[in-house]
């Protein structure tokens, strides 16, 4: 019987290949360890930003679930908070339905009600299936035309729940992305106006990247999380470039361009400053301009100074439900000085360019991963870091002061490094 959780010294992983990852790191085969550090991500339709939440980003729109009642039950810690209060509706699926595919009827009859029955005529309904039709091999495309077909210009679109697809191609939030920007029709597009792809939340209200664009000549910066009716989210297809910031949205972007003609650019979250002023000086070439950013880098710069002249050599642990690729956020923090000792994430390929340079400097980092069954023997070491970063951190070093940031308004940018380091100051001093 195992007796320690598994841990690998970063520079032992340094030296594989991506496609060599070990399996207890990439939590792709084998048992998953659904752990009180996993809960808040474990699942497409948990806390955060899950399908559920996603397919709800829409303006003015309402969501069937069509599941077993266990799928669907906990829908209803979504519906605590008061934006989502009378958007959630259920087809229960029963054993015959698991068998048949009879629900697949219903469903058009469900939706039709639905509109009916609301006193304000939604504007798109999201119909939320889960793996029990990916296993049915459902197409939904075809049921939602259906449903369309009852309904008077209300579009009916499927978000898919497949906790199986996770580690596929095309994983649940994904594909909601896709989902949701394809509700947009080709319209006249405006040269002044620019997308923000990736996140269902704003960015924060003091966002540098948004001052930025504002002095490149953008009069309209829309973001789906600023979007209050429908008509504005239509107005997204108007707008001469789409600005990536999360991979998650990459095959929709793909899908824009091919159906709405409008290009994009990726940027990257980071939090290294230099290489925040890396990517703002691409994005100015993109866009033909020369982004003057040296007030925004000047104040991250003066902040990073003064967090490191109190906090220099300070230890921290780092997880994986946070706002930031944590091994990136490791490499930055171990370059402004402090001392990472463990992370707790997932690790994919495309981490390996991080994990690389972050051997370089600080070999000895732990990597563990939550969703390893041998993590329900982790004993942290005896000395215990300064703080924790994310929330999953905080179940493996319930002693230390711990920052979550993993709030639903996106951090970004160099305002992001200094609000992540002054909410660093005000929870440890």
């Amino acid at each position: 019987m195992m007796k320690e959780a598994v841990s690998f010294r970063i520079s032992e992983i340094a030296k594989l290949r991506p496609n060599e990852l070990p399996d207890e790191l990439t939590g792709s085969n084998g048992l998953v360890y659904s752990s009180p550090a996993t809960l808040a991500y474990n699942s497409p339709g948990a806390e955060g930003f899950g399908v559920k939440r996603a397919g709800l980003a829409v303006p003015e729109s309402v969501m069937l679930i069509v599941s077993p009642g266990c799928c669907g039950r906990n829908t209803s810690i979504v519906t605590r908070n008061p934006e989502y209060k009378g958007r959630f509706f259920y087809l229960m699926m029963d054993e015959t339905d698991l068998v048949t595919g009879r629900h697949l009827k219903v469903i058009p009859e469900a939706v039709s009600e639905i509109v009916e029955f609301l006193p304000k005529k939604p504007k798109v309904v999201m119909i939320c299936i889960t793996c029990v039709d990916a296993l049915l091999g459902t197409d939904m495309k075809r049921v939602c035309a259906r449903c369309e077909e009852k309904l008077d210009g209300v579009r009916v679109a499927p978000c898919y729940m497949y906790a199986l697809t996770r580690e596929g191609r095309r994983p649940p939030m994904v594909d909601v992305r896709q989902q949701i920007y394809s509700l947009l029709e080709k319209s006249v597009r405006k040269g002044n106006e620019i997308n923000l792809l990736g996140y269902f939340a704003p960015l924060q209200e003091d966002s540098d990247l948004i001052e930025l664009l504002k002095d490149a000549g953008f009069a309209a910066i829309r973001q789906i999380g600023t979007c209050r009716t429908y008509e504005e989210f239509l107005d997204m297809s108007r707008a001469n470039l789409n600005l990536v910031l999360n991979s998650e949205a990459h095959a929709a972007a793909e899908d824009m361009y091919e159906d709405l003609a409008i290009p994009y650019a990726e940027l990257t979250r980071v939090y290294g400053i230099d290489t925040v002023r890396a990517q703002y000086k691409a994005l100015g070439q993109v866009l033909g301009v020369s982004l003057d950013d040296s007030r925004f880098y000047e104040e991250a710069a003066n902040a990073i100074e003064g967090f490191m002249s109190d906090f220099m050599g300070a230890s921290v642990n780092i997880g994986e439900c946070i706002n930031a690729n944590p091994y990136e956020l490791a490499l930055s923090l171990t370059r402004y000085g402090l001392n990472v000792r463990e992370i707790y994430a997932t690790a994919a390929p495309e981490h390996m360019v991080y994990i690389r340079k972050l051997a370089e400097i600080s070999p000895d980092i732990k990597l563990y991963c939550n969703l390893d069954p041998s993590m329900i023997n982790y004993s942290r070491s005896e000395d215990k870091p300064l703080f924790t970063l994310g929330k999953d951190a905080a179940h493996y070093c319930p002693d230390a002061p711990n920052i979550p940031w993993n709030s639903d308004v996106q951090p970004y940018g160099y305002r992001g490094i200094v609000s992540l380091l002054n909410k660093i100051r005000e929870e440890i001093r």
